[in-house]
C-alpha cells in the first residue's frame, strides 16, 4: 500500500506540475492576442464557476470513499452503482447552479463592471463556462475506477492531457479569430475529451460501469457524508481566505497585493502533500476495520515522517531565496513588504500539510460531520484574532493569525483522527529527527545572522544538506523503510540491487 500511495504521489504531482509549465507559456501568449481587457474577462469567466466547487454535494470525495469501500470488499457491481449514484446527485446539485449561471449570465457580467462592448461576447462564454462546471464535477467523479485502483498514472494522464490540450487549443482559437469565446469553447472541448477519457478508462477497469442501475441504498449515507462536506467547505473556504478580506478592510489593496503573492508563493510547498491526499483517500477508505487497524496505523504514520523528512529542505530553501524571488520576479517592493509575511505563512503551511492526514482519515472513517461543527467554531474566534493583528500589524499581523490557525488546526485534527479513526502518529527515533532537523535549519539561523543570501550560506545549506540527508537513512528512517526506499530508486533506474 505504501509503494501504491508513493507511485500516485508521484503520478498526482506530475500532472500538477506539467500543466503549470504549459501556462507559463500559453498565457502571455493569450494576453498578447486578447489585450488586457478581454484577457481579464476571460480569467473573470473561468474563476466564477470556480466558486461554486461546493455544488457537487461533495460527490467527489463521496465517490471515492464509499467506492474504495465496495472496491476492498470485492463488490464490483455495488462499486459501479455507487459510481454513478454519486455523478447522478453532482448532476442534480449542480443543474440549477449551472442554469442560474447561464440565465443570469449579462447581470453578473455587469456587477463586475465588464464594459459593454463586451458583454455580448462574455455572455455566450459564461453560458459555456456553466457546462464546464457540470462536466468537470462528472470528470472528478467518474474517475473514481482509477483511483480505486491506484491507477493514479490513467488518472493523471488523462486529467493533465486535457488540461495541455485547452492550454493550447485556447491561443490558437485565438490566433484564428475566436476570440474569449473561442477560448472557452475550447476549454469546453478539452473538458469533454477528458469526460470521454474516464469514461473509457472506467469502463475497461470496471466493466460493471457500463450500464445505468443506482445504488438505491447509498443515496441516504452519500447524500448525508456530502452534506457534512458542504457545510465543512463552506466554513473552510472562509478560514482559508478570511484573513484577506480582513486586511483589506483595515488596511489597503497594496497591504493585499504584498501579502496575496507571499501567500500564493508559500502555498507551492503544499503541491507534494496535496498529490499525496489523492492517493490517501482510498487507500484509508479500504483500510476500515478494526482487522486493518494495524496496516491502517502504519500508513498513516509512514505517510507523515515521509512528509516530514522531504518538506523541511523544501522549506529551508524557499526561506533562503525568498526575498531574492521577491526582489527580482515582481519588484523590490514585493521583496521589502512580501518576505517576512511569507517566512510566517510558509511555517504555518508545515502544519497544514500534516494536517492532510488526520483530515483523510476523518474523512475516511465517514466523519465529515465533524470537520463541518469544527471548522464552523473555528471561524468567529479566527476572525476576531485575525481582526486584531491585520489592525494591529498588517500583512505581518495577517499571517500570523493564518499560521497561529493552522497550528491549532493540526493539533486539533491529531486528536479527531485518534479519536474517530483510532489511529496515533508515533515518530521513531525522535532524538535522531530533532538533531537532523536542527542542522538542516542552521543555514536559516546563518541568513538570519548576515541579512542576506551570501556564499556562507550557501555552502553551509550543502553541507546541513548532505548530513541531514545522512542521518536521515542512518538513524531515523528504520531498516525496513531504507530496504523499499532503495528498492523504489532502483526501480525507477532499472537496475537490481
Amino acid at each position: 500500500m505504501t509503494t501504491k500511495v508513493a507511485k500516485g504521489t508521484l503520478w498526482t504531482l506530475f500532472g500538477v506540475i506539467l500543466p503549470i509549465g504549459f501556462s507559463v507559456f500559453t498565457t502571455p501568449i493569450l494576453t498578447r492576442l486578447l489585450g488586457t481587457e478581454s484577457y481579464g474577462l476571460l480569467v473573470l469567466i473561468l474563476l466564477i464557476p470556480n466558486y461554486l466547487n461546493f455544488a457537487d454535494f461533495g460527490m467527489n470525495i463521496a465517490s471515492t470513499k464509499f467506492a474504495s469501500a465496495a472496491q476492498a470488499e470485492g463488490a464490483a457491481e455495488k462499486e459501479a452503482r455507487i459510481v454513478r449514484t454519486s455523478a447522478l446527485i453532482a448532476l442534480v446539485s449542480s443543474l440549477p447552479f449551472a442554469a442560474g449561471i447561464a440565465i443570469f449570465s449579462r447581470p453578473i457580467l455587469q456587477l463586475f463592471n465588464v464594459s459593454g462592448s463586451l458583454i455580448d461576447e462574455g455572455s455566450l462564454a459564461l453560458k459555456l463556462a456553466a457546462v464546464i462546471l457540470v462536466i468537470n464535477f462528472l470528470n472528478i467523479i467518474l474517475n473514481t475506477p482509477e483511483l480505486t485502483r491506484f491507477r493514479m498514472d490513467l488518472n493523471t494522464s488523462i486529467t493533465a492531457a486535457g488540461r495541455i490540450l485547452g492550454l493550447i487549443a485556447a491561443p490558437i482559437v485565438v490566433l484564428l479569430g475566436g476570440g474569449v469565446l473561442g477560448a472557452v469553447a475550447a476549454t469546453l472541448a478539452a473538458s469533454l475529451l477528458t469526460l470521454s477519457g474516464h469514461i473509457f478508462c472506467g469502463i475497461k477497469l470496471l466493466p460493471e460501469m457500463a450500464g445505468f442501475s443506482i445504488d438505491r441504498e447509498s443515496v441516504r449515507p452519500l447524500i448525508k457524508f456530502g452534506s457534512s462536506l458542504l457545510v465543512a467547505y463552506v466554513a473552510g473556504a472562509l478560514i482559508m481566505h478570511l484573513e484577506k478580506f480582513v486586511l483589506t478592510r483595515v488596511t489597503s489593496v497594496e497591504a493585499l497585493a504584498y501579502y496575496s503573492v507571499a501567500a500564493a508563493f508559500a502555498g507551492m510547498v503544499g503541491i507534494f502533500a496535496g498529490s499525496m491526499a489523492q492517493s490517501l483517500m482510498p487507500a484509508f477508505s479500504q483500510l476500515q476495520g478494526e482487522a486493518m487497524r494495524p496496516a491502517l496505523s502504519a500508513l498513516y504514520s509512514r505517510g507523515i515522517r515521509a512528509v516530514m523528512v522531504c518538506l523541511l529542505p523544501i522549506y529551508v530553501l524557499m526561506i533562503l531565496g525568498a526575498r531574492l524571488f521577491f526582489t527580482y520576479w515582481f519588484s523590490p517592493e514585493f521583496g521589502q513588504e512580501s518576505t517576512v509575511p511569507f517566512y510566517i505563512i510558509v511555517t504555518g503551511f508545515l502544519f497544514t500539510m500534516l494536517t492532510y492526514f488526520p483530515y483523510t482519515i476523518v474523512i475516511a472513517a465517514g466523519r465529515s460531520d465533524v470537520l463541518a461543527k469544527i471548522y464552523w467554531l473555528e471561524l468567529i474566534p479566527y476572525l476576531l484574532l485575525v481582526w486584531w493583528l491585520a489592525d494591529r500589524y498588517g500583512a505581518v499581523g495577517a499571517a500570523a493569525a493564518w499560521s497561529i490557525r493552522s497550528l491549532l488546526d493540526s493539533i486539533l485534527m491529531f486528536a479527531l483522527a485518534h479519536r474517530v479513526g483510532g489511529v496515533s502518529y508515533l515518530q521513531k527515533n525522535v532524538p535522531q529527527f530533532l538533531a537532523a532537523a536542527a542542522i538542516m535549519l542552521l543555514p536559516v539561523g546563518a541568513l538570519a545572522y548576515f541579512r542576506e543570501l551570501n556564499l556562507q550560506v550557501i555552502a553551509l545549506t550543502l553541507v546541513a544538506g548532505g548530513l541531514y540527508a545522512m542521518l536521515i537513512t542512518t538513524r531515523v528512517l528504520d531498516t525496513a523503510e531504507v530496504a523499499w526506499l532503495k528498492g523504489r530508486i532502483y526501480a525507477y533506474l532499472g537496475r537490481s540491487e
